[in-house]
This record gives C-alpha cells, sequence and structure tokens, in this order.
C-alpha cells in the first residue's frame, strides 16, 4: 500500500514539474534563443484547442516528425489536424497525424529521430510516430 502511494505521489510530481517549471523554461529558451542548441532537437507544437508542448522533431524536406511518449499522440488520430509549429524562431503550419499502422517506417524514422534509444526498449514504450505535412513557407 506504501509503495503505491509514493508511486503515485512520484508520478504527480513529475508530471507537476515537467509542466510547471520544466516546459516554462523550454518554451522561453525556444522564444528567446532561436539559434540556440535546444531549438536544433525541440520545437514547439501548437494543438488546435491552442495548448502548446515542447517536443523533439526531426525535419526532412516538407515533414516533421516527432515521437509522442504519452498520450498527446491522441490528438492526430484519424485524418489528423492542423498546428502550428516553432522551430528555429520560425512560425509554420501543417497537418499532424499518427502513424499507429506502419511499425517498419516507424522504425526507419525513428533511426534517425531517435538514435540512441536502447533496442532493447519495448516498442510499447518508445512512443508513437506523429507525422507533420507542412503547409508551405514558413511566416514571421
Amino acid at each position: 500500500m506504501f509503495g503505491a502511494i509514493l508511486i503515485v505521489v512520484g508520478l504527480v510530481g513529475a508530471v507537476l514539474y515537467s509542466t510547471q517549471i520544466m516546459n516554462p523554461r523550454v518554451l522561453e529558451e525556444l522564444t528567446n534563443d532561436p539559434g540556440g542548441e535546444r531549438a536544433k532537437k525541440v520545437m514547439l507544437l501548437t494543438f488546435p484547442d491552442k495548448k502548446t508542448l515542447p517536443v523533439n522533431y526531426l525535419r526532412e524536406d516538407n515533414h516533421i516528425y516527432a515521437g509522442a511518449d504519452f498520450g498527446w499522440w491522441k490528438a492526430f488520430t484519424g485524418d489528423g489536424a492542423p498546428v502550428s509549429l516553432l522551430i528555429k524562431g520560425e512560425i509554420l503550419h501543417g497537418s499532424a497525424k499518427v502513424v499507429l499502422d506502419d511499425p517498419a517506417f516507424k522504425e526507419t524514422v525513428f533511426s534517425r529521430l531517435r538514435p540512441t534509444v536502447p533496442k532493447w526498449l519495448p516498442d510499447w514504450l518508445n512512443g508513437k510516430l506523429v507525422v507533420i505535412v507542412l503547409d508551405g513557407a514558413a511566416t514571421n
């Protein structure tokens, strides 16, 4: 019983830390230092409901790839959804969709997006692949 309480408290603490302390710091860094080291790997993703989330990304031409480790990928099931992105100081727009039915494609992209993830990690812990197709040119 005591162990379960400690686990719950730890999880709540981790969520509060990441949403109330860490995410605001990352947001500030992405906004104030668009040429910085963090901005090379982390974008700010804005959902249709205007919620924002810093997310690691990989950009290849007109596609942005992100690995979703928590439930936020559910916003992009079915036909997907429109999103806004802040990448290296540029505001981009596109359509995001989670890929659930192509494990080979996911593995290929994750080998570039997350090359240091241990091979022994089970797939269900390695997140979902979110693909964002950009609408066009960036706006500032």
